[in-house]
């Protein structure tokens, strides 16, 4: 046993004193192994009686195939090891305390630079720079342009107006300077003919001030300056949309280049961003609208970057919430496979992007269709049928004369003139008959105002004289209800 353990020990000594030891830690590492590992384990298990102790599974597993040598993995056998570790120095002789540190220093260094190297298209590091580069590059190209614009529309403002695109017009302004020079100068390169007419009808007739010789080749620097930056801008994104292709296929088939970039820089790594949710990958980008709906109570946000996504950006606004949200569910998938799997295809991407596009067509479509059992009935057109109204033309509009009135005849005058009368003597009986109410209502009074003075005479015991013959009489007669009702009734009778 002792034996054993000591070939094992001097193998791995020669490992360590090796000066390229990368070919035989990489076969470790893979789970492959070495030829010296080979002979060392040969000798062994000619006289090994118990299994062999292994700190990777993967390469007892590849042991006991190939050698028929059974093997343990436990974490009984990685305290073992790292009890080895600790008393290396003891156990390897001869070898001093400062080079075996020296050693060990050195062979982690080349392990980790062979791990960085083993997958260097799976370094996501490169990729959060170009994005952020790529993103420094268009706000300083955006400021270079419109103070270039600014600055030469002094001497020929009229060329704004004329070319729009930014790099043609930096271009032009390169090649010709001065807008004196628009006369001679061919700009057929950069220009259709109907343009570079315009353009040199417009230099003859500028309104724009005389600049100076080195006012020109101060603009005209700063024309070189935007031209080349944004050469180095579409060679960056060449490398960029490269990069993400060797990284993240399924993602950029989903989302795109700048985008999967975006979230990938945003969340700081591939594997970073593979362990977010789907409504995490949704609104990534818009935490400050997401906290600010939530202190206010109001509606949280819908999406963050991946608004930018073609799919989202083809929906009509009814349906962007719902297509975001498919979107990121989707991406996330796609983003774990691109993390964690071993396959490079993009084949999981494009499967799910057309599942996406063809929800997007039934969204778009479910207007069209008829709600019904199973949803796919498509609504019945009926027949179309003409149900506007014809109008005539009326001449009664076109003379502005008084028209006269037919006669009537006699007949028709007798019966107007029987209905009126009716119609009048209902009117005066309503009349008449409200007058009496009235005149019942002022009598009830004058009898209870009577009434309340007999009994205040009472209570004062005044005697009340009797009237002389002679006095004339001075008391209203005062009408009984029943001779009332006999006036009405002789009334309605003479009606």
């Amino acid at each position: 046993m002792r034996r054993n353990f000591r070939r094992l020990i001097v193998y791995g000594k020669n490992l360590k004193l090796q000066r390229k030891p990368t070919k035989s830690f990489t076969a470790l590492m893979e789970g492959k192994i070495n030829k010296q590992l080979k002979k060392v384990l040969k000798k062994i298990v000619k006289e090994a009686h118990e299994p062999l102790a292994v700190a990777d599974a993967k390469l007892g597993g590849v042991i006991k195939e190939k050698l028929n040598l059974s093997c343990i993995h436990s974490p009984v056998v990685n305290e073992l090891m790292r009890g080895i570790r600790s008393q290396m120095d003891g156990l390897i002789p001869g070898v001093e305390p400062r080079e075996m540190a020296a050693m060990c220093l050195g062979l982690a260094h080349s392990l980790s630079r062979y791990r960085l190297k083993f997958s260097a298209d799976k370094v996501d590091t490169m990729i959060v720079q170009a994005i952020s580069l790529l993103d420094d590059l268009d706000k300083e190209l955006n400021n270079y342009i419109m103070r270039c614009r600014e600055w030469y529309g002094w001497h020929f403002p009229e060329l704004g107006k004329i070319i729009s695109d930014n790099l043609t017009y930096c271009k032009c302004l390169q090649k010709v300077g001065d807008r004196k020079n628009y006369a001679s100068a061919k700009l057929s390169e950069f220009l259709p003919e109907e343009v570079e007419a315009e353009v040199k009808a417009a230099a003859e007739i500028s309104m724009g001030t005389e600049v100076s010789e080195e006012d020109i080749c101060n603009i005209l620097h700063l024309c070189t300056q935007v031209i080349e930056i944004s050469e180095y801008r579409t060679q960056l994104y060449e490398y960029l949309q490269n990069r993400m292709m060797a990284i993240a296929p399924n993602v950029t088939v989903m989302v795109g280049e700048l985008v999967g970039a975006r979230l990938i820089a945003h969340a700081g790594s591939l594997l970073n961003l593979a362990k977010h949710a789907a409504s995490t990958v949704q609104i990534l980008g818009a935490e400050k609208a997401l906290f600010r709906a939530l202190k206010s109570r109001r509606d949280t946000p819908k999406y963050g970057l991946i608004y930018h996504a073609s799919l989202v950006g083809q929906t009509s606004p009814k349906h962007k919430g719902k297509i975001s949200r498919m979107l990121a569910a989707k991406t996330v998938l796609a983003i774990r496979y691109d993390a964690f799997g071993e396959d490079s295809s993009s084949a999981m991407g494009v499967e799910n992007r057309a599942k996406l596009e063809a929800r997007l067509r039934t969204l778009e479509d479910r207007g069209i269709r008829k709600i019904s059992g199973t949803g796919k009935a498509l609504a019945k057109t009926e027949k179309y049928e003409h149900k506007s109204e014809v109008k005539t033309y009326d001449p009664s509009g076109d003379s502005t004369l008084p028209t006269c009135s037919k006669k009537r005849k006699i007949e028709q005058v007798d019966k107007e003139d029987d209905i009126t009368e009716k119609k009048a003597k209902k009117a005066n009986i309503k009349v008449k008959v409200e007058e009496e109410e009235e005149e019942e209502e002022v009598v009830e009074e004058e009898e209870t105002s009577v009434k309340k003075k007999k009994k205040k005479g009472k209570k004062k015991h005044i005697k009340e004289e009797p009237l002389s013959e002679e006095e004339p009489c001075t008391s209203t007669t005062i009408p009984s209800p029943e001779k009332k009702k006999k006036k009405k009734k002789k009334r309605d009778n003479e009606d």
